[in-house]
């Protein structure tokens, strides 16, 4: 198994593993590591039936089903992330680590390509563990204690589930969900602190006015994001995503219309952030 970074703040390459079949406990071991170590990995040319996929995608957690899509036939598990040839507005096509509105959002999040378009449609990446590092240690301090709202029905992310929930929909009537979780958490895993907060899901601060929490929540979404903290994904036939959700922030560019894109997901249940 190889390893080869792809950026200054994040991201790596992984090659010479066959995800077809089963890990050992060695290999599980060492890609864990990876992930752990650069947040965001990634393969090339892994041709995974859905049964092989989750089958990987167990090695490192439980399988969550995602709450307003349903799964794929015989795996409620796995949920399709696509935008056809007629649509415009794409599936979670703005900054977000996964579904924070959660009482326990997900550790990591699983993605497959199965139709990529002739051009575009790549996924960046950002670290927010070195965001909370490029803080002041002023900043730091402001923050501490301070929690995060974060709701499933912020507009500007709930619109871009609206082709999905009326292609794929779970077929019940939709829930909002909300939950509070620090501006600042700590890797249950590593021990290093990261941002919690994106601007798909994040509404609010808990004690503070919406005058008072927006200009702060203002300048965390831009500074989050800045270019020395991503990277970006070019994706292939047949590749496959992993990241930290813990400790990630990612954004599906939407610039391939007229094009097919479809991926499978998967997400990997988590605990309360801390």
């Amino acid at each position: 198994m190889n390893v080869k970074r792809v950026a200054g703040a994040l991201g790596a390459e992984i090659s010479g593993i066959d995800l077809r079949q089963p890990l050992t406990e060695s290999t599980a071991a060492l890609v864990r590591e990876a992930l752990l170590t650069h947040k965001v990995i990634f393969f090339h040319r892994q041709a995974l039936d859905p049964a092989q996929f989750l089958q990987f995608a167990r090695a490192f957690g439980n399988p969550i089903e995602y709450p307003f899509v349903k799964g794929i036939d015989g795996f409620r598990e796995i949920i399709e992330v696509k935008k056809l040839e007629h649509e415009r507005i794409n599936f979670g096509g703005v900054w977000h680590s996964d579904t924070t509105y959660l009482e326990e959002p997900p550790m990591g999040t699983l993605l497959m390509s199965k139709e990529i378009p002739p051009y575009g449609g790549d996924t960046m990446f950002a670290n927010q563990a070195a965001a909370y590092r490029g803080l002041s240690d002023t900043m730091k301090r402001l923050l501490e204690g301070l929690k995060g709202i974060s709701s499933s029905a912020k507009a500007d992310v709930s619109k871009t589930r609206e082709d999905r929930i009326r292609t794929d929909g779970q077929g019940a009537s939709s829930k909002d969900y909300t939950a509070s979780h620090p501006i600042v958490r700590t890797h249950p895993e590593t021990g290093e602190k990261a941002l919690y907060v994106n601007v798909a899901h994040t509404v609010g601060i808990e004690g503070l006015t919406e005058d008072e929490s927006a200009p702060l929540l203002r300048f965390l979404f831009e500074h989050q994001v800045k270019p020395d903290f991503t990277c970006r994904f070019i994706w292939q036939p047949e590749s496959i995503a992993f990241w930290d959700n813990r400790a990630t922030m990612h954004n599906p560019v939407n610039d391939y219309h007229g094009f097919r894109r479809v991926m499978q997901r998967i997400t990997l249940a988590g605990t309360k952030p801390c």
